[in-house]
């Protein structure tokens, strides 16, 4: 008997909605591995169809040879990938399954991937333009759209456990936006995480909208102080202009508790004398030669808490009341602890909640 395959169909999606999205069984960005790493819809995996030496192998012969011969290269290069596929992660896929395929324009990636897997039988849509068209609306929502957003700021000096507190409101079911988590940044010449690099700009506010697009805008969403930078990625605008407009519940600690807290909160900075003498390289335009060789001293000889109470007091503080006196607004609450142990962090998250402040 002669096999005729199925004639391929597949059905094109225009929305990036969290509700249209959520309708699939998989979504499969189909770019490389480097465009992936950049950026990708929620819950995106990703099965390149050119790997990322394979995209630069076929637009160079695209510039230097022919149109023909990069599509031939190309097709060659497709099709075997796909194949791959088929046999690996796509193996086990039940036959019902709904899959969204998309590349970066909606063009002849995702289309190529369509063509195989619609015939296979699974049920296949195409993301009408792409990841472009996720990426138009990341942008029109974080950068262009200037509706309200339910911010409740947890402002203080440095070491006050704001992070701390701000986990703490979640689990009691507060909705709260963790921009420092986000970033993979503790927001400070110190704030880096040696072995978790940040994410791409692009990534970094999907993160954010991704989380923002499904909360209840009718209740607070609270989140920390921050600069309009978190490590080197950029607030996106109206995120920035809600925060600067949000009322803010201010936590005082005194500077031993404070100190002890950031030796808790930054082992990392204990235990990696390069990672610690990096960061204070960082401040050496702001401080004097001797002042930064003590510091250096005092982490050396192990004087960690001295040593985070002279970091308070002679650098954090001050750069925090230049920051507030340019805010130009005083909090609406401050909430004072005398330590920042696991039960005050528990009791600050409490009263926060009672205050019932409105956004």
């Amino acid at each position: 008997m002669e096999y005729t395959a199925p004639m391929p169909d597949y059905a094109m999606l225009d929305d990036t909605d969290a509700a249209s999205l959520a309708g699939f069984d998989l979504i499969i960005d189909v770019r490389s591995p480097g465009e992936y790493g950049e950026d990708h819809l929620p819950g995106a995996i990703n099965l390149p169809v050119l790997s990322n030496e394979e995209r630069v192998r076929v637009g160079t012969i695209y510039k230097q040879v022919s149109t023909f011969d990069a599509r031939r290269e190309g097709a060659a290069l497709v099709t075997r990938n796909i194949g791959h596929h088929l046999e690996t992660a796509l193996a086990g896929l039940p036959r019902k399954s709904k899959i969204l395929l998309y590349c970066w324009r909606g063009g002849m990636r995702s289309r190529s991937m369509a063509l195989v897997l619609s015939a296979v039988g699974w049920k296949i849509s195409l993301l009408r333009g792409g990841y472009r068209t996720w990426r138009r609306e990341v942008v029109a929502q974080l950068e262009h759209s200037g509706a309200p957003l339910p911010f409740i700021l947890i402002d203080g000096q440095t070491g006050t456990a704001k992070t701390a507190i701000l986990l703490e409101l979640a689990t009691r079911g507060a909705q709260i936006l963790d921009l420092e988590g986000l970033a993979s940044h503790r927001g400070s010449a110190f704030g880096d995480f040696a072995a978790i690099p940040q994410p791409s700009q692009k990534r970094f506010e999907t993160l954010i909208w991704e989380q923002l697009r499904g909360m209840d805008q009718t209740r607070p969403i609270y989140l920390e102080a921050e600069s309009n930078m978190v490590g080197r990625r950029q607030v996106p605008a109206r995120i920035w202009a809600a925060m600067k407009a949000a009322p803010r519940i201010a936590i005082s600690a005194p500077v031993p508790a404070r100190a002890q807290y950031l030796v808790e909160a930054y082992p990392d900075l204990v235990s990696d004398t390069a990672k610690l003498n990096a960061s204070l390289d960082q401040l050496t335009s702001r401080h004097a030669k001797t002042l930064i060789a003590h510091w250096r001293a005092l982490h050396a000889a192990g004087e960690y808490r001295e040593l985070a109470g002279e970091l308070i007091t002679a650098h954090y503080d001050a750069a925090y009341n230049r920051a507030r006196e340019h805010h130009g607004s005083d909090p609406v609450v401050t909430m004072r602890s005398e330590t920042l142990d696991a039960a005050a962090i528990g009791e600050l998250a409490d009263a926060i909640l009672a205050a019932k402040l409105k956004p």
